[in-house]
């Protein structure tokens, strides 16, 4: 059954995806594979790490599969691929009959996964273009003098990756802060309230990066274009197509390198090394687009990379290791996972504040002591006039670990919810200044009841404690459970590429940045010394 308020439309496969009537094999441009014969490549996920790696594969002519658990959602002329806050349906779910706001909806394999964990709620993407197709475009770099309080120096060089890794991965995605004559527009009220607010306060702000095509933008406000970025519909897809997502640069280029294909609709469910030889195995279940079982399939390459996001490529390989289909995989697996800091505040009577524009806006910067934190307006379709959203991020203590049950063959995460309280407490002493300088008046105060306003009629902003985080980053963490480029220890061939390498923060920046920055940099060691050398 397809999701409610929802027409059924013929969706576009380029040749290099397996064909319909065929869809029990592989297509490559010279011959045929079915499932379970050979490819030199598999790449799990098409989010920043794995399409970075099949981009880079292909162009070294190694053959490489992508498997990609959900489908492509090209943007259409009559611009309604995706759902919107207004209308939503099961576009705006990963096989759930529920949106992460519990809207009611049909299963389907939509582009928003929520996860229901131990302590933590964790949202992801799924599609073709995996978490850019729901991010909000951010692409920022986090400063030096910060990123050292997450990385070893001897894993990973800042420099490095500042001068030659972030300039690649900007060249790709184009990122720009919003121009002036979009930012005047009133679709950008709000971010210019937090701006001002942020000054009242005696805060600097600045204006995000963001990987959006401005002129697209510039034609949803003329009206030639349907309103998704300055109606802060995001989260599930840009109809308008201004988004400058995976499947618009990296993904699109690798497939026309002739050597990279895709399967999409396959769920992968283990991940083991073959017996005697040096080949892994894949093991997966082909779907239809409401979740029903197609077939179960395998792959067997010879190097396998995973990119299925923080918590699926944990996932794979905390029950690789308790099942020991993998073998050698240290005591790191599963282990440093954390959620960036990831905090939301809702502020509220807020006056005459309107504007939904996005994806996006600006930033504060809070970076000195041990304790550093940004804050982020984060403009949302679902808020009236006079209410604003806002994201903190900060470096938690990355206490989330992996536990495989073995009665129910699953993996959950487990998060100790004090772990980020620090983040989050000055997080709401920040939303205290900002709050008192738009009356004059001295912060609020806090009782062992709440925060106590200061009037009936003041600024009001709410912090939800951190319950939910869409930046999960960690559980085989370069240095500890990958050597620095993405090398699983004890098993050659085999390689982590995504937020998984990273020990619970990006450094109080969005991990996009970054996971892209350290994939493109793992790709071109393990090229040049495991596949060329």
């Amino acid at each position: 059954m397809l999701p409610k308020n929802y027409k059924r439309r013929q969706f576009i496969q380029t040749t290099a995806s397996f064909s319909a009537g065929l869809a029990a094999s592989l297509v490559y441009p010279h011959r045929t594979i079915a499932s379970d014969d050979f490819v030199e490549a598999i790449v799990i996920g098409s989010g920043f790490g794995g399409a970075i790696a099949a981009l880079r594969l292909g162009q070294a002519g190694v053959r490489t599969l992508i498997i990609e658990r959900g489908r492509r959602w090209p943007i259409t002329s009559s611009q309604n691929t995706f759902a919107t806050f207004n209308n939503p349906d099961g576009r705006a779910a990963w096989l759930s009959p529920k949106t992460v706001f519990q809207n009611d909806v049909d299963v389907y394999t939509g582009v928003f996964e929520t996860l229901q964990e131990d302590g933590i709620i964790v949202v992801n993407g799924a599609g073709w273009g995996g978490g850019s197709l729901a991010y909000n475009a951010i692409t920022y770099q986090p400063k030096r003098e910060i990123f050292y309080q997450v990385f070893s120096p001897e894993v990973v060089n800042y420099d490095e990756l500042a001068s030659v890794y972030y300039p690649r991965v900007q060249k790709m995605l184009k990122p720009s802060p919003i121009p002036p004559d979009v930012l005047a527009t009133s679709y950008y009220g709000k971010t210019r309230f937090f701006m001002d607010n942020a000054q009242k306060a005696g805060l600097p702000s600045f204006l995000l990066d963001l990987a959006l095509d401005w002129d697209t933008v510039r034609q949803e406000i003329n009206g030639t274009k349907a309103a998704s970025v300055i109606d802060g519909q995001c989260w599930w897809g840009v109809n308008s197509g201004a988004k400058n997502s995976l499947d618009k640069n990296y993904l699109p280029q690798a497939e026309k390198t002739g050597y990279v294909n895709v399967v999409t609709l396959h769920i992968v469910t283990e991940i083991s090394k073959v017996r005697g030889e040096q080949k892994y195995r894949v093991h997966c279940t082909e779907i239809n687009e409401s979740g029903g079982v197609i077939r179960q399939k395998t792959f067997t390459c010879r190097y396998l990379f995973l990119a299925a996001g923080s918590v699926g490529t944990s996932k794979l390989l905390v029950k690789a290791k308790a099942k020991g289909t993998l073998p050698n995989l240290n005591n790191h697996i599963g282990r440093h996972w954390g959620t960036n800091g990831d905090n939301i505040t809702t502020r509220t009577d807020l006056g005459p504040v309107t504007g939904n524009g996005g994806t996006a806006g600006a930033a504060i910067e809070l970076l000195t002591g041990n304790n550093p934190i940004v804050v982020e307006s984060l403009e949302l379709g679902i808020n009236p006039d006079g209410v604003h959203s806002c994201l903190g991020l900060g470096i938690p203590r990355p206490a989330g670990k992996f536990q495989y049950n073995p009665t129910t063959d699953s993996v959950g995460l487990r998060w100790p919810t004090q772990a980020d309280n620090r983040v989050v407490r000055k997080t709401e002493r920040l939303f205290e200044v900002l709050d008192a300088s738009l009356t004059g008046r001295k912060p609020k105060h806090r009782t062992k009841e709440g925060m106590v306003p200061d009037s009936i009629n003041s600024p009001t902003s709410t912090n939800n404690d951190a319950a939910i985080s869409g930046h999960p980053l960690g559980g085989a963490v370069m240095g500890k459970a990958c050597d620095p480029y993405g090398r699983v220890y004890g098993n050659p061939g085999l390689y982590v590429v995504d937020g998984a390498l990273i020990p619970g923060s990006t450094a109080c920046t969005n991990p996009s940045f970054t996971i892209a920055a350290l994939a493109e940099r793992c790709l071109d060691r393990i090229i040049a010394q495991d596949i060329k050398g």
